[in-house]
């Protein structure tokens, strides 16, 4: 049988000797990624990190956010990561010849570290869709890639190494946890080579999975069901949403962290194309997570938010009443499904 292969980027060996390059004449590195990091970017974090440090560069890790603490079991040396708002962080990122940027590629998802490393080139890695701000620099971009973890793997095997469990361990979380443990859309043949690799490498896929998947907290299942008395079905039957009570959210003591997967539950309903999930942000505005099952492309409703994401996996924070963020985004969905009616004024100006 022939082996079934993805549609590789043209120049993409050079990008990634251009990276490697880069990396090579540093000394000491800054690693970030977005707000409120997931398993992809924490885990490609991690394992860049690991990497360069096992090279004899410098390498820390700085993101707008705390380092989400799901993925604290990853880090060889926790003093590895400095929080972006101490004294520390600011003399890193002063003394550092290069800043990474990890799964994203917008600047301003890289929040209050944009300032910190203003001055120092960058490399970006990411397989998010190109933005309207995007952050200058070398970029290795490929938006077929099932996580910003294969691409970071993809450049510690063009350097030929060196390896370690750790490494393995967590760009295989990254993996892992942005195919939605291998189920999602974007897990193809290739993410799956990827992901046998780490393995042989030394990535334990039960305890991973255990790790990523099965030490929620008792507090995450309280607020789950206290949501889950919000799950509305759209009339139609093909629009789901749930929405997250601030006030259990402030009540329980829960974080971002805690709502890991609770997309995932109007999307499972039968039927359902389109999934959202809805919440109230500390400073009032509105998180607007969205999935979605082929061929509806939920980027295109965040990008009119004026967030973005992926075809499938998207989310944006707005401004306006739970209400009606909620019936304009309902309204949107709708809209992007296939053989929705047109709108009034969809065929205008």
């Amino acid at each position: 049988m022939n082996e079934v292969r993805r549609a590789v980027p043209p120049g993409r060996d050079a990008v990634l000797d251009e990276i490697l390059d880069a990396l090579a004449e540093v000394g000491e590195v800054v690693i970030t990624t977005h707000a409120n990091a997931d398993g992809d970017g924490a885990g490609s974090e991690v394992a860049l990190a690991a990497f360069l440090r096992a090279r004899g560069t410098e390498a820390w890790i700085v993101n707008p956010t705390p380092f989400p603490e799901s993925c604290a079991f990853l880090l060889p040396d926790r003093g590895w990561v400095l929080a972006a708002k101490s004294e520390e962080a600011r003399r890193r990122c002063r003394a550092a010849d290069l800043a990474v940027v990890l799964d994203t590629a917008e600047s301003p998802r890289i929040g209050r570290v944009k300032s910190l490393v203003r001055k120092l080139p960058k490399v970006v890695i990411d397989h998010h869709p190109p933005g309207g701000k995007p952050i200058a620099g070398v970029v290795f971009r490929d938006t077929a890639a099932c996580a910003t973890g294969a691409l970071v793997f993809e450049l510690i095997d063009r350097a030929g190494g060196p390896w370690s469990a750790a490494i393995a361990s967590a760009l295989y979380i990254a993996v892992l946890t942005d195919t939605g443990g291998f189920r999602f859309a974007n897990t193809d043949p290739s993410c799956l080579r990827v992901a046998a690799q780490l393995v042989e490498l030394g990535a334990s896929p039960e305890k991973l999975h255990r790790a990523a998947y099965g030490r929620f907290r008792p507090r995450r299942f309280e607020l789950l069901r206290e949501a889950l008395a919000t799950l509305t079905v759209h009339e139609g039957g093909r629009v789901a949403w749930m929405i997250v009570p601030k006030d259990a959210y402030d009540r329980l003591g829960t974080t971002v962290e805690d709502l890991e997967g609770f997309v995932d539950v109007p999307r499972d309903i039968d039927g359902v194309e389109v999934a959202v999930l809805f919440r109230t942000t500390a400073d009032g505005r509105i998180k607007v997570s969205l999935r979605s099952v082929s061929p509806v492309d939920v980027n295109v409703i965040a990008t009119e938010l004026g967030g973005g994401g992926h075809v499938r996996a998207a989310a944006a924070v707005v401004k306006g009443s739970l209400e009606s963020v909620v019936e304009d985004v309902a309204r949107r969905a709708e809209r992007a499904l296939p053989d929705a009616p047109a709108a009034p004024h969809d065929g205008g100006e």
